[in-house]
């Protein structure tokens, strides 16, 4: 196994030293080395939620992939954070932690379809910044959520095998799905590994190829795209289960999908948590899809029609920032999005969702004017991290910062020094 393989090793302290040899073999020059651009990520999923990549991995991969930054954000877990933090450190890139959740709505968003495709008044919500001394507070906040996840992950696999049953695939969640997870380790079970627990079943019943995209068409009733067909059809496909994944995820969810309730905290404690913590608490934009930007987006309603009124009530509620990804909307969406920010002065922050290995880290539809200031934002959320990590009184939103510097422009440029030290 070389170092680089090493990087997924099971073990954390293995994954940590084939970095530290990665970055030793590169100064060296035996290793050729990768001079950072300008490009940012600060939404990179992990094996501690859902992803081909363990934290040592993600950030050599940012690395490999010319970033300037890199941002771990797994669903409803930290414990993947500190390895993260020092494998940045280690392979030579700036870091920054968050972690992304569902919350329960209140107030006039209660019955409305908000940025979840999945239900009504379910909120996802995200905590960027998030200083290395509160890690362990974050991560005691989560455990009943995450416990209650767990619970409602069971209702959906009998769901799904109830739909699979006459179709000889049945999948036990201690033994099919859990190994799939760092659920041991303190990740969460998302339900991207249900269904690549079903991907394996289904290939291990049909085998790869056309007998596989027939059984999805004709016996479980999946419509299958004709890029997406080419994609399974072959065999030697490297990233076979991941197509087939979303294939799944894209018309079969809402056949088994149980509704988040218990495991979703009150928005306004998530907010709290934030606070008390030193994290930025941040609202991921979605918008409304009609004609889909990325082509792969079915139409769907989300919050277009009352973000005007949303801005209100999360400026109310005491959220900080927006975080959103440049490739997603159309530029009308994206000049609202960023008029709004400037009114409210919510503090914006870009990120490419990466959870499967066709991703790339680079969001090239960020290097559009329109994005430029991105980029200062990221030094300022980089900054912000570092100086509330060494005195948490120091966070970029607490009260002292804020009297000290009431305007958020002079905030970002103050913190901003704190990128380069």
């Amino acid at each position: 196994m070389n170092f680089i393989d090493m990087l997924n090793s099971p073990q954390k302290a293995e994954r940590l030293a084939a970095i530290s040899s990665i970055r030793a073999q590169i100064d060296e020059g035996k290793l050729p080395a990768v001079e950072p651009g300008d490009d940012v990520n600060n939404h990179i999923h992990t094996t501690y939620s859902f992803s081909p990549y363990s934290p040592s991995m993600a950030a050599y991969r940012a690395y490999e992939a010319g970033l300037k930054t890199a941002g771990i954000m797994d669903h409803d877990s930290v414990a993947g954070a500190q390895e993260f933090a020092q494998a940045a450190v280690a392979i030579g890139i700036m870091g920054t932690v968050g972690v992304e959740c569902r919350a329960l709505a209140s107030g006039f968003l209660a019955d409305k379809r908000i940025n979840n495709t999945d239900q009504d008044g379910v909120m996802y919500f995200a905590l960027h910044g998030i200083p290395h001394q509160s890690f362990a507070e974050v991560a005691e906040f989560l455990a009943p959520y995450s416990a209650a996840r767990g619970r409602r992950n069971r209702k959906m696999i009998d769901n799904i095998n109830s739909i699979m049953s006459t179709k000889d695939i049945f999948i036990d969640y201690d033994n099919d799905v859990l190994p799939l997870s760092q659920i041991g380790d303190g990740g969460s079970v998302t339900e991207r590994h249900l269904l690549y627990a079903l991907s394996l079943k289904i290939i291990e019943k049909c085998g790869k190829g056309a007998a596989l995209v027939d059984f999805l068409q004709k016996d479980v009733g999946i419509k299958i795209s004709e890029k997406i067909a080419e994609l399974l059809n072959d065999c030697d496909n490297l990233f076979y289960e991941y197509d087939l994944l979303g294939a799944l995820k894209s018309d079969m969810v809402e056949q088994f999908y149980v509704n988040a309730t218990d495991e979703c905290p009150p928005i306004e404690e998530l907010i709290a948590l934030a606070g008390r913590v030193g994290a930025i608490a941040a609202y991921p934009y979605l918008g409304d899809v009609g004609q889909s930007v990325t082509g792969d987006k079915k139409a769907q309603k989300f919050e277009d029609d009352y973000l005007d009124q949303l801005f209100d009530e999360l400026s109310a509620l005491g959220v900080n920032a927006i975080t959103y990804m440049p490739s997603r909307n159309t530029p009308e969406q994206i000049a609202r999005l960023q008029k709004l920010c400037k009114q409210y002065e919510m503090f914006e922050i870009s990120g490419e969702d990466i959870n499967t290995p066709r991703q790339s880290f680079i969001c090239y539809a960020q290097r559009a004017p329109e994005f430029a200031h991105l980029y200062d934002a990221t030094m300022a959320l980089i900054g912000h991290e570092r100086a509330a990590t060494q005195d948490i009184d120091m966070a970029m939103f607490g009260r002292k910062a804020k009297e000290k510097m009431p305007g958020l422009k002079e905030r970002m440029g103050f913190y901003k020094t704190f990128a380069r030290i």
